[in-house]
């Protein structure tokens, strides 16, 4: 059979949750499918210049002779569905998650299309969610001058079975601000993800990663650290909002304007800065712009000896305090007036123990605690380094990076009560804390550190996480589905593994379908999780598809062929051990031999 290859403007397409509905009515969901097919969805692909490649299933490839026109019917088709489904029960609509992609595709003399282009097509509709469209970077570039629409940056992404990370960029039709279109609607149940103006009405800053004037790329640590410790100061204070280092610093070196950003990630305010570091003299420049208007409220400049970086940063959260025009309580004053360590050279170690253990790997773990120790040794009361070295800990244990876990985890939790108890106001201290306390099964020692940690620093992404996998634990999902949303809301760029969280608790919610679409968006973007694949087996079972329950769990062995179910009852902490069983109990219902 010959071919031609060709460049081409891709879309795919398929029905959120459709093998959810199809349990339900088979008959009636393709009845529907098939009159939205024959008098909404073609006749748009018609009047778009579309081609229907093929269909399967409920999914579809549709090429299209330009990004502009397949963006044009993917909005048409999207906006319509929000008026058929209005009236219908959430559990009932029929909603599309789309994806375009602009790249290199072989054409078969039948008209089938093949290759990159068609698999990143469909990639990309796999992680958006529902109603709405992703578009790669190459599909970007070609609509962002042409059409009056807004997208959201996700930011660099793994697709699963493609090899390098793809810029994704997202549209959610109907919805005022775009932030709501990177969440996952499984996240708040029967309603849609509500944008950042129905969040909160505090005032809401973003910090951007502060530049590196050093003229050397190995002091971007350094400045990385002044911005992110800028971002703690300020989420101390409960009468914020106060975006997440994870999701600000996605926006380096992003060729987007200030006010484009903060629609992206829902806030009024953006701090950008620079820090230049000569010898033992440092520079710091900030600006504070409200993106409502695009002006200046407030800047300054700090040229200050090395040794006084500590002040420069009290001073530059003071001023932003100010200029913000907040009315802080005395407990607001003493939240700001946290003691600091006085070693610049401690700082530094600390600074860089951070950026290493922060990659999540065996070798970054053990170099992050190195660093923290070095810190530690020049300053034995920095409770700071203190607290990472126990969480390096507790990470051994978690991901069985070290010889002994048991000893790792015992280790982590007393050098963790030890960092609250030399800085009780310390909230990285509780952190550690709460987790480790969590995974050696006091459950309620665990919780009131991190709601001590809270307390400190109410807008702490990591205490929110932390807070919602206890909560789970401790048998109270639909309290950790509220805590994650609070976690998205502030961290809209949120990690994967917060899907997994969702995943669990959906599922322990015995929402299996929307546990299923929760691990299929982790999958999406970290398709190497034999946790994921293994809870997905269960969601099948409990759904009597033994077929693909028993697909994903050969994925989970063949990633970890020691994976073991007697272990994860052994340690994983719930409080009541049916939850657990539950998860087996799938398995078998499946037909696996557990």
């Amino acid at each position: 059979m010959s071919e031609t290859r060709k460049i081409a403007a891709i879309l795919a397409a398929d029905v959120v949750g459709y093998s959810r509905l199809a349990g339900m009515d088979e008959d009636r969901i393709l009845a529907r499918l098939r009159a939205l097919r024959s008098d909404l969805i073609d006749p748009t692909i018609a009047v778009h210049n579309g081609r229907v490649v093929k269909r399967t299933g409920d999914g579809s490839l549709i090429e299209f002779r330009s990004v502009v026109d397949a963006v044009r019917c993917a909005v048409e088709v999207q906006s319509a569905m929000i008026e058929r489904n209005a009236g219908v029960p959430q559990d009932r609509r029929i909603e599309f998650r789309i994806g375009i992609h602009l790249g290199d595709v072989v054409e078969e003399t039948d008209g089938d299309l093949m290759g990159d282009g068609v698999n990143i097509a469909s990639r990309l509709e796999g992680i958006a969610a529902p109603g709405a469209i992703c578009l790669s970077e190459d599909a970007y570039r070609q609509v962002k001058a042409r059409l009056d629409v807004h997208l959201t940056d996700l930011g660099a992404t793994w697709l699963k079975n493609i090899a390098d990370p793809i810029r994704v960029y997202s549209l959610q039709v109907g919805v005022a601000d775009q932030t709501a279109a990177t969440l996952p609607a499984a996240a708040y149940g029967a309603t849609t993800p509500p944008g950042p103006s129905a969040v909160t009405d505090k005032p809401s800053i973003a910090v951007l990663a502060f530049d590196n004037m050093s003229g050397d790329a190995e002091q971007a640590y350094f400045s990385d650290g002044i911005s992110e410790d800028i971002i703690t100061d300020l989420s101390r204070l409960p009468r914020l909002h106060v975006i997440a280092r994870n999701s600000s610093f996605v926006y380096r070196n992003a060729a987007l304007s200030v006010p484009e950003m903060a629609k992206a990630l829902g806030v009024r305010y953006v701090l950008e800065g620079s820090v230049r570091r000569v010898g033992n003299r440092v520079r710091v420049t900030a600006q504070l712009i409200d993106a409502s208007n695009g002006g200046h409220v407030w800047a300054n400049r700090f040229d200050r000896n090395l040794t006084d970086i500590f002040a420069v940063q009290d001073e530059l959260t003071q001023e932003i305090v100010a200029a913000l025009k907040l009315t802080l309580t005395s407990s607001d004053h003493d939240q700001l007036a946290q003691a600091r360590a006085v070693n610049v050279e401690a700082y530094e170690y600390l600074l860089r123990g951070r950026e290493q253990a922060s990659a999540h790997t065996r070798i970054g773990n053990a170099e992050g605690r190195r660093l923290a120790a070095a810190a530690i040794a020049i300053d034995p009361g920095y409770a700071a380094a203190l607290a990472l070295v126990a969480f390096t800990h507790v990470l051994d244990y978690i991901n069985a990076w070290s010889d002994d876990p048991e000893h790792s985890l015992r280790i982590g939790r007393e050098l963790a009560q030890q960092a609250v108890d030399m800085a009780e106001n310390l909230p990285n201290g509780h952190f550690a804390l709460g987790v480790a306390c969590m995974w050696g099964k006091e459950l309620e020692r665990a919780q009131a550190a991190v709601e001590r940690g809270l307390a400190l620093s109410p807008n702490s992404v990591d205490l929110l996480t932390a807070k919602a996998h206890i909560q789970i634990f401790a048998g109270d999902p639909a309290a950790a589905v509220e805590t994650l949303a609070h976690s998205m809301r502030l961290d809209p760029h949120y990690p994967e593994i917060l899907l997994q969280f969702l995943a669990d608790a959906r599922f322990s919610q015995g929402q299996y379908a929307a546990a299923i679409d929760a691990i299929e968006q982790r999958l999406a973007r970290n398709p190497q999780s034999e946790t994921a694949y293994a809870l997905l087996a269960s969601c099948y079972g409990h759904l009597g598809q033994p077929e693909r329950s028993r697909e994903a769990w050969a994925h989970a062995l063949a990633m970890n062929p020691a994976f073991s179910v007697e272990r994860r009852r052994r340690v994983l902490p719930f409080r009541n051990p049916e939850d657990f069983e539950r998860r087996v109990e799938g398995l078998r219902k499946a037909g696996l031999p557990i």
